[in-house]
């Protein structure tokens, strides 16, 4: 399957002709690789509701019929935005859709939608052509990050690097000891001033540790996971 970085925190997981978006945050987005217009989409999975993972939702959903998954409370605004598939599951709840499974797990963070809604942050456990994927979500480092390892081992993680917001990169590294993941993507850094930070200095230490590959994407790239 192919993971392709669409800028800041969005991807695009591509596996037999079908393609689940995460986070799609494109118009606004000054490191975004496609425009929201031209993104193809079976499912979008939402770690929260802020507007940099919120993003284009709303309009490629109705454009493209996609389901979305998010945690209940951002799922009721979704709906009452007139997406008509949506699948509400709270932390701990999984969605299935046939092709790929995504449970929700715990993120340390905040989420106010720019309508005022109040959410809960997420992860997901993202299950998909016989790989397991462990997207973070924007978070602090936190011991929980260990947890989705004891269900099963993790091919790859996608992991915040761009501190303020999130994890930095330093606390990048020992969360990357606890997740045990063969592979890690590193996300959510560059976009904006806040944000800038050495990718390539992660890469190193968190190799240089043991404690997983490090691929490290530009905008519009795109990794082979087998």
């Amino acid at each position: 399957m192919e993971i392709k970085f669409l800028g800041h925190a969005a991807f695009a997981i591509e596996h037999e002709g079908k393609t689940a978006l995460i986070d799609p945050f494109l118009s606004g987005n000054p490191k975004a690789a496609v425009s929201a217009d031209e993104v193809a989409a079976d499912v979008i999975l939402l770690t929260h509701g802020h507007g940099d993972h919120l993003g284009d939702t709303v309009a490629i959903a109705k454009r493209t019929g996609a389901t979305v998954v998010a945690i209940v409370e951002l799922a009721e605004e979704l709906k009452e935005d007139g997406v008509e598939n949506v699948i509400d599951p709270n932390i701990g709840g999984t969605a299935d859709l046939g092709w790929l499974t995504a449970r929700m797990t715990p993120a340390w963070h905040t989420s106010t939608t720019p309508k005022g809604t109040v959410n809960t942050p997420a992860g997901y456990v993202i299950e998909v052509g016989g790989k397991r994927i462990y997207n973070t979500g924007d978070t602090a480092l936190f011991s929980d990050l260990a947890l989705p390892s004891k269900r099963g081992h993790i091919d790859l993680a996608i992991l915040p690097i761009g501190g303020h917001y999130t994890m930095d990169r330093f606390d990048g590294v020992a969360a990357a000891e606890l997740i045990k993941a063969d592979q890690i993507i590193p996300a959510h850094y560059g976009t904006f001033p806040p944000i800038e930070t050495d990718a390539q200095a992660f890469k190193s230490d968190v190799q240089n540790a043991g404690y997983a590959e490090v691929i490290v994407l530009e905008p519009g790239e795109s990794h082979t996971l087998r």
